[in-house]
């Protein structure tokens, strides 16, 4: 029985409880440890991320012969004249329309406020059935609105804390691209065989998993980002480089990032011309058709292959837990996880099979 799938199985989970319990049973002991991972947690991840955006930039220049030492010169270089053309072309637009958003800001709040006490006066012309499913739903998007306030909050919070942190990320970008290359080996050092051969494997499959998610979502971002900022202008939204930005931020949230960027959107078109929160929700619609169709399936690929629906589970579950975080690593977790068990069935599939031939 023992060599069962299933009672192999119960035993790893079982004892996987009992590990959770023991480790929040004594947590207090690794205090300092939680402070230490805190701290380098927001720098540590955006390093992650730019190694896997600069990484093939530095294989190409390491493929002309430039040494390793130089490649990184030359990339930090391109990021500096990145963040320069930023700052000059497009810091001034963002800084102009975020402080005449910031001025008009009460009177939008007001006026959203009077829309939505208009549709709730409406409520009383209503048969008595249709009023309680209003006030049901009324009362969860409440409850939504406020959990997503919370996330930004927190999301805000730790960004404000970890500006000094940030200092840390070309840091760990400089290291990461300088020994990228011997993490593989030294955990495979640890084994031996066949288990080495498969440890290999597994940290390969990992690596592509993240990087294809990665590069995936920021490339897939910023176009959503770009087709959306075509859109505004077109239908001379206010404020459209600023959302569009927005867009480009939220879309990093797997699935409902497009439908929380389209939130402001439409409050702005609302307050410019109620006609123009027709034209905003027919732009979204057909970026994210766009997006969904075509541009993802043809940059991020299957590599992935995480259906809709649980993507959307984890992305409720993960922000309960860990709240905006949460959101954003869920998917590349649970990819990761995915991986690892695919290689770990596929290698027990292998051994099953010579097993059977040798019998």
């Amino acid at each position: 029985m023992t060599h069962k799938v299933w009672f192999q199985t119960a035993v790893a989970i079982i004892l996987t409880l009992v590990i959770i319990r023991l480790f929040i049973e004594v947590q207090g002991v690794f205090s300092p440890l939680f402070v230490v991972a805190e701290t380098i947690f927001l720098p540590l991840l955006l390093g992650g991320a730019l190694f896997y955006l600069t990484r093939p930039i530095l294989r190409f220049l390491q493929k002309k012969k430039v040494p390793k030492w130089a490649a990184i010169l030359l990339i930090f270089a391109f990021m500096g004249l990145l963040i320069w053309l930023f700052y000059v072309l497009l810091a001034p637009i963002v800084s102009e329309q975020a402080n005449s958003l910031a001025s008009n800001f009460p009177e939008i709040i007001e006026s959203t406020e009077d829309y939505g006490q208009y549709l709730l006066n409406q409520r009383e012309h209503l048969p008595d059935s249709v009023r309680e499913q209003i006030n049901s739903v009324t009362g969860q998007f409440t409850d939504w609105a406020a959990n997503i306030g919370s996330w930004l909050l927190t999301f805000l919070t730790s960004l404000l804390s970890g500006v000094l942190a940030l200092v840390l990320v070309p840091f760990f970008l400089v290291y990461i691209l300088i020994d990228h290359e011997k993490f593989a080996p030294f955990v495979a050092h640890f084994f031996s065989g066949e288990r080495k051969t498969w440890i290999r494997k597994t940290l390969h499959d990992i690596d592509e998993t993240l990087k294809s998610y990665i590069v995936g979502q920021l490339f897939v971002s910023l176009i959503v980002g770009t087709m959306l900022l075509i859109g505004y202008l077109i239908i001379g939204l206010d404020y459209a480089f600023l959302l569009a930005l927005i867009g480009v931020a939220t879309n990093v949230i797997p699935f409902l990032g497009p439908y929380i960027a389209v939130i402001p959107a439409m409050i702005i078109a609302l307050f410019q011309d109620p006609i123009m929160a027709v034209y905003v929700a027919i732009i979204m619609l057909v970026a994210q058709q766009i997006e969904g169709n075509l541009i993802t399936p043809n940059i991020m690929g299957n590599a992935l292959n995480v259906h809709p629906l649980t993507v959307i589970t984890l992305i409720l579950a993960a922000g309960n837990i860990a709240g905006i975080w949460g959101i954003i690593l869920a998917v590349p977790f649970y990819a990761v996880v995915k991986t690892v068990i695919t290689n770990f069935y596929s290698k027990r599939k292998e051994i099953e099979e010579t097993a059977t031939r040798e019998v």
